[in-house]
C-alpha cells in the first residue's frame, strides 16, 4: 500500500495546496481502481519478447509475475543455426551477441528506482505563453515569446528586407504578399478580406508563369502579388474570399497553389479545423497548438507525460507508477514547493530523456510550413489518424515510445542511459521556412545548420544537468535521421550512440556521398565536426526507416506469400537517374548505382527509348511507380536495395512485403571475373559477405542481425552478372531466406508507436480503426523491442562501464549472462 510519511507545519500556501491535492490523489488511488482496465482493447502490450517462455507478464508494466529465476539452458535454448547465427523468438542473431540480445534481459530482476516529481516554480507561471519544467525551474515558451517567464513578444518576419528590384525580399517559404501572423512568421489572408485566417502560403500570394517546357513547374514570380485571390469581385471570387459552401456547390475553380499547408486546418478551403500534431498528442494532458504541447496545469515534457507533485497521482503514466510515495520531513524548510519521492519497481535499461528546450523539438513542430514533414501521421476532418510516407517519421516514432516506455526514468543517478531529443527532421526540412531560421553563416548548407543545433543542445546538456561528464556522453543517445546520418555530427557529441539510418563508416567513402549540394558535408571545417566517420559500428545503430502501415498488406499478409506464388524474379521500383524522364539530374545520384542497373535490365523505356541490355520478362526495373507497389513487392522473389541520396527505404519495403532484399553496393570484387558455373557463383556470393561490403556501409540492425540468413549482397561491378548470381541459388536456399525474412519482418515496423496512437484513438472515440486491429493481431518483437535489446547488450559489454567505480550498478542478472559467449 502507498504510504505517505509524517511532515511539519507550516507551509506557504502554494506548498499547502499542493500537498492537500497530493493528499486527495493517494486516498482517492487507495479508494478507487487506478484506470479503467485496458485490458479488454488490449493494445500496446509492452514488447518484451525475451521473457522466458513459461512465465505470464503484466500488459502494464512488463514484469514477469512470481518471483521463481528460471535456469538458463543457454546452448539449448539458443542452437546456432548454418550461418552462425542463433535463433530466439524466430530472430536469426549473430551468434556473437545472440544470447544477449534474445535472453538474458528476460531474467533480469527488477530495481527499486526513486522517482523524484519535482516541485520548482517558473517565474510568473511563464505568463500563461508557455509550459513550466517543474525540475529545472525554466519557461518553455511558445512560438513567438521568449525571456525567463515568457512575456517577451517577439517579432518573426515572414519576409527578408526589400530591395528595388525584389518588394517582398528575396525567397524564402514564408514569404508573404498579405498578412504575416509575427508569432509564427506565417502568411494568412488578412483583414479586409471575408476570410482573414485563410493561409495564403508561398506560391498561393504571387503571379505564375507558365513552364518553359512541357511536364515542368509553373514558376512563380515573387515580385508580383497575386491580386486575383484576394478581389472581392463578386464576378471573380478570390481565394480569400470564396465561400466554402458556395465553392463546394459552385465548384469555383481556385488556384491549386493555395490549399491547407499549415497544420490543424483541413477542407477544401481550410474551413476545418481538425486536431494538431504533437509529440504523443500529448499525454490526454494538454492541447496540441500546431505541434508544441501546452500542458495542463501540473504537468510538463514535450509530451505533458511529467506530473509535478500538484498534479494527481491517480493520472500518472503507467511507468511511475508508484509502490511507495515519501515526502521529506525537512519539506517546511524548503521555500519551494517540495518535490516529492516515489519508489517503483522497474527493469533495466533505464532511460533519461531530457526535457530539451522547445527550439529543439517543439518549435520546430508548431512553426513548420509543410504540415506533412517531418510527422508520421496528421488527422482527417473527422480526426482519424492519416499516417504519413515521410520516411523520415522515424524519429518522432521512436521518440514517442520511449517517452511512454516503461524502461523510462526520471532519475538521471540511477538511468544507464540519456536521450537527447533533437528533431534534424524537422531541422533539415524547415531550413529555408523564415528567416528567423537563416542559413546566412552555414554557406546554405543544411548540414552545418543542423550540426549547430546538435552542438547548442550539447552546450545546454552540460550546462544544467550533471550526467554528460561521467562517461564523456558514451552513454548519451542521439537521433540522426537524414540521408547521410551523423556524418555532421558536431565532434563534442561524437562518443555517444548515434542511432541512423545510413551505416556509412568511411572506410570507402571519405566524403559526402549525397547528390543534394545543401545537405552535403565536405564543407563543413574539422573545428566544428571533427574527423569522425559517419558510423561507428561498434557504438551506433542503423534503424529501418519508417513506413506508412498498409491495412491491405497487413490483412492479406502480403509478407507471408510463399515461394510459389512469387512470379517476379527480381522487382525494383524507383528512381533511376537522369537518363529517364523525371529522374533525379546528377550523375552522383545514388553514387551512379542504380543508373548502371536500369542500363543492364531497364524494363521501362528512357528517354531515348531504350530498354536495358539484358531486358528480361521476370525482371522488372523501373521508374514509374506502381498503383500496386507491395502486391508487385509480394510477387517477387529478390528486390533491389540502392542507396538513394545516402539511404533509402528500399531494404524496408522488400522485408515488410516479404521480398528477399538484394543488396548493391559500391565496391568490386576480390574474386576473378571469369565465373564458369553457378556453384562458382554461389561461392562468390557468399564469400562477399564475409568481407562485407567493399564501401563499408552497414544497413538496418547489420551489426545486430545475420544478413546472410535473408538477404543476398552483390557488389557494384557484378551487376551485369545478376540474374546469373540469383538463378545460382537452389530453391532450398530460397526457401530458407524466405522463411527468415518472415521471422524479422516485425522488426522493420514502429508498430509501437501505432499501437500508442491506437491507444489514443481509442480512448477519444471509443472505437479501434481498422489500421489499428491489423497491428493488434501482430505479437512479434517491432523496432522499439529490438532496439531495447540492443541497449540491453550494449549495457553489459560496452569496455567504458568497467571504469565507473562507484557509478556501477547491479543489473540484476545471472552470472550466465555476464560473459561474452561465441
Amino acid at each position: 500500500m502507498n504510504t505517505i510519511s509524517k511532515w511539519r507545519c507550516s507551509w506557504s500556501l502554494m506548498a499547502t495546496i499542493a500537498s492537500i491535492v497530493l493528499l486527495v490523489s493517494v486516498v482517492h488511488l487507495f479508494l478507487f481502481p487506478v484506470l479503467p482496465s485496458l485490458d479488454s482493447f488490449s493494445v500496446r502490450p509492452v514488447q518484451n519478447s525475451c521473457v522466458p517462455i513459461n512465465e505470464s507478464v503484466d500488459g502494464r508494466t512488463g514484469h514477469v509475475r512470481g518471483n521463481s529465476q528460471p535456469v538458463l539452458d543457454l546452448e539449448h535454448r539458443f542452437p546456432a543455426d548454418l550461418h552462425r547465427a542463433v535463433v530466439y523468438r524466430n530472430a536469426p542473431w549473430k551468434a556473437e551477441i545472440g544470447q544477449w540480445l534474445s535472453g538474458c534481459d528476460a531474467v533480469a530482476k527488477e530495481v527499486s528506482v526513486v522517482e523524484t516529481i519535482s516541485g520548482s516554480s517558473c517565474k510568473n507561471d511563464c505568463s500563461g505563453q508557455g509550459v513550466c519544467n517543474y525540475e529545472l525551474g525554466q519557461c518553455r515558451c511558445f512560438h513567438g515569446f521568449s525571456g525567463e517567464g515568457c512575456s517577451e513578444r517577439l517579432n518573426l518576419e515572414c519576409n527578408y528586407p526589400k530591395l528595388p528590384e525584389l518588394p517582398y525580399g528575396r525567397w524564402v517559404v514564408s514569404i508573404c504578399s498579405a498578412h504575416c501572423d509575427p508569432l509564427r512568421a506565417m502568411c494568412f489572408c488578412g483583414e479586409g478580406t471575408k476570410y482573414p485566417n485563410r493561409p495564403t502560403a508561398e506560391a498561393c500570394g504571387f503571379q505564375l508563369s507558365l513552364p518553359s517546357e512541357p511536364g515542368a513547374p509553373k514558376l512563380a514570380e515573387w515580385a508580383k502579388p497575386d491580386l486575383d485571390i484576394f478581389t472581392t469581385n463578386k464576378s471573380k471570387l478570390g481565394w480569400c474570399n470564396v465561400d466554402p459552401a458556395e465553392g463546394y456547390a459552385n465548384k469555383v475553380k481556385f488556384k491549386e497553389e493555395c490549399d491547407c499547408k499549415y497544420d490543424c486546418l483541413s477542407g477544401q478551403f481550410c474551413e476545418v479545423p481538425v486536431q494538431c500534431s504533437c509529440i504523443n498528442q500529448c499525454s490526454g494532458h494538454g492541447h496540441c497548438r500546431g505541434g508544441f504541447c501546452q500542458c495542463a496545469n501540473g504537468w510538463y515534457g514535450t509530451d505533458c507525460s511529467i506530473p509535478s507533485i500538484t498534479s494527481s497521482v491517480r493520472e500518472w503514466p503507467w511507468w511511475l507508477r508508484p509502490a511507495q510515495l515519501d515526502v521529506p520531513d525537512n519539506a517546511h524548510l524548503t521555500g519551494k514547493l517540495v518535490d516529492l519521492n516515489a519508489v517503483v519497481k522497474k527493469k533495466r535499461p533505464l532511460i533519461y530523456v531530457y526535457d530539451l528546450p522547445p527550439k529543439f523539438n517543439s518549435l520546430l513542430l508548431e512553426g513548420r510550413h509543410f504540415k506533412f514533414e517531418c510527422v508520421n501521421r496528421l488527422y482527417s476532418d473527422n480526426n482519424a489518424t492519416m499516417w504519413t510516407d515521410q520516411l523520415y517519421g522515424a524519429q518522432m516514432a521512436l521518440y514517442e515510445s520511449i517517452l511512454a516506455s516503461p524502461y523510462r526514468t526520471l532519475n538521471g543517478e540511477e538511468a544507464d542511459f540519456f536521450f537527447a531529443p533533437v528533431l534534424d527532421s524537422c531541422i533539415i526540412t524547415r531550413a529555408d521556412d523564415a528567416p528567423h531560421l537563416s542559413m546566412e553563416h552555414h554557406m546554405g548548407l543544411r548540414s552545418s545548420l543542423t550540426l549547430e543545433f546538435y552542438r547548442k543542445a550539447y552546450d545546454h546538456i552540460v550546462e544544467h544537468y550533471p550526467y554528460w561528464n561521467r562517461s564523456s556522453g558514451r552513454d548519451h543517445i542521439w537521433s540522426f535521421s537524414w540521408d547521410e546520418g551523423a556524418c555532421y555530427a558536431p565532434k563534442e557529441i561524437w562518443n555517444s550512440m548515434m542511432l541512423v539510418h545510413w551505416g556509412n563508416t568511411n572506410s570507402k567513402h571519405k566524403h559526402s556521398t549525397t547528390a543534394y549540394w545543401a545537405d552535403n558535408w565536405d564543407k563543413i571545417s574539422s573545428d566544428r565536426r571533427g574527423k569522425h566517420p559517419c558510423f561507428d559500428p561498434d557504438k551506433d545503430l542503423v534503424l529501418p526507416a519508417w513506413k506508412r502501415p498498409d491495412v491491405n498488406a497487413l490483412s492479406t499478409k502480403l509478407w507471408a506469400r510463399p515461394l510459389e506464388k512469387r512470379k517476379t524474379l527480381f522487382y525494383f521500383n524507383g528512381n533511376l537517374g537522369p537518363a529517364y524522364l523525371n529522374g533525379r539530374p546528377e550523375a552522383s545520384y545514388s553514387m551512379g548505382i542504380r543508373q548502371k542497373l536500369a542500363e543492364e535490365f531497364g524494363s521501362t523505356p528512357d528517354k531515348d527509348g531504350n530498354l536495358g541490355k539484358q531486358h528480361a520478362e521476370n525482371v522488372i526495373v523501373s521508374p514509374l511507380r506502381s498503383e500496386s507497389y507491395h502486391e508487385d513487392l509480394a510477387s517477387s522473389v529478390f528486390c533491389g536495395v540502392m542507396p538513394g541520396d545516402g539511404w533509402s527505404g528500399r531494404m524496408e519495403d522488400s522485408i515488410l512485403q516479404g521480398c528477399i532484399p538484394v543488396v548493391i553496393q559500391v565496391g568490386s570484387s576480390a574474386y576473378p571475373e571469369n565465373v564458369n558455373n553457378m556453384f562458382d557463383l554461389a561461392y562468390k556470393q557468399r564469400a562477399t559477405w564475409l568481407f562485407m561490403a567493399q564501401d563499408g556501409i552497414y544497413l538496418p540492425y547489420e551489426n545486430v542481425l545475420n544478413y546472410e540468413s535473408f538477404a543476398v549482397r552483390i557488389l557494384e561491378d557484378e551487376i551485369p552478372n545478376l540474374i546469373k548470381i540469383l538463378q545460382g541459388f537452389n530453391e532450398t536456399e530460397i526457401e530458407n531466406k524466405l522463411t527468415s525474412v518472415q521471422k524479422i519482418w516485425q522488426r522493420f515496423l514502429y508498430r509501437d508507436s501505432m499501437l500508442l496512437e491506437a491507444e489514443r484513438q481509442k480512448t477519444a472515440f471509443g472505437y479501434v480503426e481498422d489500421w489499428a486491429v491489423e497491428f493488434l493481431r501482430l505479437s512479434e518483437d517491432d523496432v522499439f523491442a529490438t532496439f531495447i535489446q540492443v541497449l540491453h547488450y550494449k549495457l553489459h559489454n560496452d569496455p567504458w562501464r568497467g571504469q565507473l567505480g562507484s557509478q556501477k550498478k547491479d543489473f540484476g542478472l545471472p552470472q550466465e549472462c555476464l560473459t561474452r559467449t561465441s
